[in-house]
Order: C-alpha cells, then structure tokens, then sequence
C-alpha cells in the first residue's frame, strides 16, 4: 500500500511536518541515543541557533567532516533550516582533499569530528590552519571560514570550540526564518573523470520528491527501522537513505563506520526491516564469524548496487526478500531507476528497474547521436531529477549535463521493451579486443558462477596486437579451489572466444579506493607487474 506523500519539500519542514504528524515514532538511532521525531525536531533548533550564533544565516554554507551521527544529522538540518547549505566532506579525506573542499565550498563554520581510526582530523586541521591554536584567529588561505567545532568531549586549541560549548540548552525562543524548497540542501563531493573531486549541488524539494519515490520502490513503511550503514556524506545516504526513510515516517539505525561484526547486532537488536547495503557489505556481513540466519531474519527489503550474482546472494544468503535493483549516481540524485519490491525475484536482480516518477530515460548511440531502440546499448541519458551542474567547475566535466536538459552518464546500458534499465558498463571500462566490444560486467558474471569463485573483476590491458585483452581477477570461496586454466575454460564454454580472458589472477581480495569502489586502475598495475615478473 503507497504511503502518503509529506506536504514538505524541505527538510527541516519535513522533520518539524513528522513532529506534528506522530510526534513519539521514531526517527534516529544512533548507539544508545535514540530520538523520536518531536524530540529530532528540537534538538534541531538547538543547532540551528548555535550555528546562528556563529554567524550563519540565509545562503550560508556549512562544512560538515563527520561520520553517521545523530550530529550529523542535527548539524546538516539545523544549517538548513537557517535557509543555509552543507557542504558533506567525507571521512576519507586527506589533508589535499581537505585543503581543496574547505577553500572551494567557501564554508563560514566547519563542524568536525577529532578523529576517525588511524586519521587525526584536528592534527590535519592543525596543518592547514596554524592559526587555530589561538582565540580570535582569522585564516587567509579560507577567508570564509570563521569558526571551527569539533564534536568532541574536549579541544586543546584555544581557538577551536566544542559542541558542547555551542550548543545551547533549550532553543525555545529561536524564530525559524522562512525557508525555499529550491535552496540547496546539500554540496556533495564525488570523484570521477576531473582531477578534483566535483561539487554537486542538491536542492531539497528534489530530493525529497525522487527519495520518496525511492521508498515506494523499496516498500518502506512508518514502522520501518532502516539501517544505514555506508556514508551519509554519499548520495547513496545524503539524498537516498535520508528522504527515503523520513518521506515514510520510519527510523534511521545509524552506523557510524561499517563494521560487520557491529552491524549484525544492530540488526538483531533494533529488529532492523530494511538495509541499505553494497557487495563488499554484503560479503563482510555473511563471513562474519557470529552471523547466523536468525541474526538478520527481520530484513524485509532493502537497495544495492551490485551485479547479478551479488543480487542473488543478498537475497537468498542474507535472506533479503525484497531486495532491490538500483541505477544512479549523485548527479541524479542518487537513484534514477529502482526495481519495486514486488517484482519476482528474477527481474530484479536482472535490472535495475524502470525510471523512478519524474525521471525518464534515453539510449543514444556515442558516435552518431542516434537514439537506440529497445535492447540496443548506449550511452544512458538521464532527465527529470537532476542537478544543476557543477559548482565552481573549470574542469569541463558540466558539459555532461547537455543544454537539452539531458544530463550524459557516461555509463552504458539498454532499455527493454518493458522500459526497464540494463546496465552494461562505464563507457570508460568498456574494454576493446580486436576491435569487438567487451562488457566487463558480462565476463564477471560468468566468473562468478563458477563454485569457487567469490568475487571477481574485469579489465582491459593494453596489448600491441589486439589493442586490449580481457584479464580477469578473482578471489576464491573459503576452502574452494580454482586453477586460473580451470577459470578460463569455464568461461569459454559460456562466452565468445574474444571474451574469454587471456590471464585470470587470484588474490586474498580485490583492491578496493578510500571509497569502496573497485580499483580498476590497480588491476591493471597487478597484470602489468605480473607480465614483467615472467618476462
């Protein structure tokens, strides 16, 4: 049964509209704090008059380096509900990446937490801004930064302050400024083809309108407890998870760093319904060494990002019934097409689904322009929830998004008679052998059914003859074995030859960025060292 939309197209509105609506159901869950949405809506007001308090207002910008927090949360909608915007720095950053994000996004008040595992946030900061060791510092190289919080119990800068310190008690006399659905809500930072990461900015009233779609997909209910454990600096959280589960009035169980161990028991213990997972989240929850199928029995549905035989896993390892398929990329919002929940299992691990409302489509061949009939794979256009652009570019990445409201994904993929999205490749991972197109993600597939084989990766390395080979990697299944001849005949007996891989390595794991994402690039170093090692 559809939910009712929310009347808000902002944020903070949507939190004070669900404050109103049931004001004791739940709304976060972040360790042992656990606020329902009348008590979100306050603590809300709490940050929105400390950061006024600093000085921002209307068409300010908040920078925001923390992991999955109940202040996360609070700091991003108290910003917003001063009609400000946040600029979500994520947690993997380096000082360079620091140093960039913090000058580009032009943030009057940085909100930090200390430290994270091995990374001394206040130490980077400390390099970067010298000038944070006494009161009343003024920063040259970030002329509009003026203050720096830390989310921490204590500081020994004298010129950083604690949240605590700026928190005030009770915010009941704070007036809440009247507020746009079109202001941006969020500046994502995303990596792709420019040597910077770029800015991407996210206006609330799409946000909210393609995330509810997005729960409509998933089947997300208002007694739903969603767990949240990947980034909610991502679009796959900021713009996804977030207006996903709040449009449905159900809670977000936060995770601060994914840790598989950590997860399950927040699964067991809040009687999680719906996961927002990934394969390597997936892979860490079922090798986990106290994971049992009772231990996450209260999974109903959930998104993912992943190939078919990942698809299959989540669902009938995890037991992740309703599952579902998703296309997407923080330019559209996060998601752009989702398989619904009630498809039979096979069309959803199959697809990615049909358009979400609002979003259409377009198969267009790369070098004529042509569009592509149903079946055919292209390039995939996207139009209906879209980012603006780029904020600040000078790199040329925003001519992606065409004068013809299409925005160019640079992704390749089909369209069946159905309407609903195949996805292929990254045109830039298409691998060209003898002048044939290869698909990475067919061959990966086709590794993946064999018994022994875990995970497993694709790549093209270049060659003199044929411009580029196949070369496959994989890591194999605990006390399985597979010799890399074993592999290759396997493929061969369910591929064309020119799709067969010249070599397949296998390794403990597949290497993996800062962000999670396959390390294509390294794959290529690991053939390339293993051809000189043999020579």
């Amino acid at each position: 049964m559809a939910a009712d939309q929310p009347l808000s197209r902002h944020f903070a509105e949507l939190v004070g509209e669900l404050a109103q609506r049931t004001p004791s159901a739940l709304a976060v869950v972040d360790g042992d704090k656990s606020l329902s949405y009348a008590e979100l809506d306050q603590e809300i007001d709490r940050f929105a008059l400390a950061l006024q308090d600093l000085g921002i207002s209307s068409g300010g910008t908040v920078g925001l380096l923390s992991t999955n927090s109940w202040e996360w949360i609070c700091t991003s909608f108290g910003a917003q509900r001063l009609g400000a915007r946040v600029a979500a720095f994520n947690t993997f950053a380096k000082a360079w990446d620091l140093d960039y994000m913090l000058a580009h996004s032009e943030a009057e008040v940085l909100v930090c937490v200390d430290r994270l595992r091995s990374r001394d946030y206040l130490e980077t900061l400390s390099e970067l801004l010298p000038e944070l060791a006494e009161p009343g510092w003024h920063s040259e190289r970030f002329e509009r930064l003026r203050e720096v919080v830390l989310i921490a119990e204590s500081v020994a800068l004298g010129g950083v302050k604690t949240l605590g310190e700026v928190l005030p008690d009770s915010a009941d006399n704070f007036q809440r400024p009247v507020v746009s659905p079109t202001d941006d809500a969020f500046v994502l930072y995303t990596s792709g083809s420019s040597a910077r990461p770029k800015a991407v900015p996210m206006q609330h009233y799409a946000a909210i309108e393609n995330g509810f779609a997005i729960g409509e997909r998933a089947g997300l209910r208002d007694d739903d407890r969603v767990l949240v454990p990947v980034p909610l600096f991502w679009a796959y959280g900021a713009v996804n998870a977030l207006p996903a589960t709040l449009t449905h009035g159900a809670a977000l169980v936060l995770q601060p760093v994914f840790d598989a161990e950590q997860a399950l028991d927040l699964i067991e213990h809040h009687r999680c319904t719906a996961i927002y997972t990934l394969p390597n989240i997936t892979d860490a929850l079922l090798g986990a060494a106290n994971f049992s199928a009772d231990r996450v029995a209260s999974l109903r549905t959930g998104l993912m990002i992943g190939t078919e035989a990942e698809l299959r896993r989540t669902h009938a390892e995890l037991a992740v019934e309703g599952i579902c398929n998703i296309y997407g990329g923080t330019e559209t919002y996060g998601n752009c097409c989702v398989t619904p929940t009630e498809w039979p299992v096979e069309r959803r691990v199959t697809s990615q689904g049909p358009p979400l409302p609002g979003v259409q489509l377009r198969i267009v061949d790369q070098d004529s322009g042509e569009l592509l009939g149903a079946g055919q794979v292209g390039e995939i256009h996207v139009t209906g929830y879209l980012a603006r652009g780029y904020l600040g570019d000078s790199s040329g990445a925003g001519a992606a998004f065409g004068d013809d409201g299409w925005y160019r994904t640079g992704d390749l993929g089909s369209l069946d008679e159905e309407g609903a999205l195949h996805f292929s490749s990254r045109a830039t991972e298409m691998i060209k052998t003898g002048g044939i197109n290869v698909a990475p993600r067919e061959v990966e597939e086709i590794l993946m059914m064999h018994p022994a084989v875990k995970t497993a990766a694709v790549v093209g390395v270049p060659d003199e003859r044929v411009s580029e080979v196949v070369v496959g990697f994989v890591s194999v299944q605990p006390g399985k074995t597979a010799t890399d001849e074993e592999l290759r005949s396997f493929c061969s007996e369910r591929v064309a030859a020119y799709k067969v891989p010249a070599r397949v390595h296998q390794l403990d794991a597949l290497p993996a960025t800062d962000t999670g994402k396959l390390a294509r690039r390294r794959l290529v170093e690991l053939d390339q060292a293993a051809a000189g090692s043999a020579a």
